[in-house]
């Protein structure tokens, strides 16, 4: 089964990039666009616009939104198919329920729009943390000329090969049918003194120091890559520092941030990592969190 790339829409200025994001994507892999829409009546908001106490005009008025907004994308990309849905209930129910059906998941990074936002806060969070699919984050200020200028795919890669197999995969992927190059960076910090174990010091003496050891680790991590994508074209950046401080530092050569990401349970809830949680808050250009399975 193909599955499409899905878009989440609320009426505001940050879905309306994410569309236009979520468009030139299935574009590019001949991908169904499937356009989400979830809401329920809010009394206060049919005050603000007139219609107090109408919930059927307000539904009247969430269609038009939609209806209008991928009219301007089939305007602008003709040959893309496109279905919707308007779904009356929770928003991050109905949106993780439509990622697991996707490709990718594309929302906007923020925003509460005049039609019922949903974007706004902790719903975007628990929606990257819930879904077993990959989300990207898209912000208003997202041009198309960005893509077009030939700036990179930037990915983090942790641990061992397999630590970061699906954020490597997905930068491969996107970097080839973009013609783009895939930045690989790996951050690395001293360890305690008590982390060294002899096996590791052995490792360490034979790669000739720290950085040389964790240069090594990421040429393995991206061998297999390089193999299967030849035509991508590869940079890899190891450095010194915290990851989420290195990643940002290499951001405005970026057109997508790719991170990986594990979910992690706690009384409150779930929550997706302090690299992932610090990259969507600081990084200007659409980040894509892939969840490590």
């Amino acid at each position: 089964m193909t599955r499409p790339i899905t878009a989440g829409f609320d009426g505001s200025q940050e879905s309306l990039a994410a569309l236009a994001w979520a468009a030139r994507e299935a574009v590019r892999r001949d991908r169904l666009l499937r356009v989400v829409h979830a809401w329920r009546f809010q009394p206060q908001e049919a005050l603000e616009a007139g219609i107090a106490g109408d919930a059927d005009r307000q539904g009247e008025l969430v269609h038009s939104a939609v209806t209008e907004a991928v009219g301007t994308l089939t305007e602008r990309h003709p040959d893309l198919d496109v279905t919707t849905d308007v779904v009356e209930g929770a928003v991050v129910d109905t949106l993780v329920a439509a990622a697991a059906d996707a490709e990718l998941l594309v929302l906007g990074s923020r925003g509460h729009g005049p039609v019922v936002g949903f974007l706004l806060g902790s719903v975007g969070q628990q929606v990257i943390a819930e879904t077993t699919r990959p989300v990207v984050l898209v912000r208003a200020g997202d041009q198309p000329s960005v893509e077009a200028a030939g700036r990179e795919i930037v990915v983090g890669q942790q641990g061992d090969p397999q630590d970061s197999a699906d954020a490597l995969r997905f930068a491969f992927e996107t970097a080839a049918a973009r013609g783009a190059t895939v930045r690989v960076v790996r951050a690395w910090t001293l360890p305690p003194v008590f982390a060294y174990s002899p096996g590791s010091l052995k490792l360490l003496d034979e790669a000739g120091g720290l950085e040389p050891y964790e240069k090594k680790a990421l040429a393995a991590a991206v061998r297999p890559w390089r193999e299967r994508f030849p035509d991508v074209p590869v940079e890899e950046h190891v450095e010194m520092g915290s990851a989420g401080q290195v990643l940002l530092s290499v951001a405005g050569t970026a057109q997508l941030m790719v991170v990986g990401r594990r979910a992690h349970r706690t009384a409150v809830g779930a929550r997706i990592g302090s690299v992932a949680h610090g990259v969507l808050h600081h990084a200007d250009c659409p980040v894509a969190v892939v969840p490590h399975l």
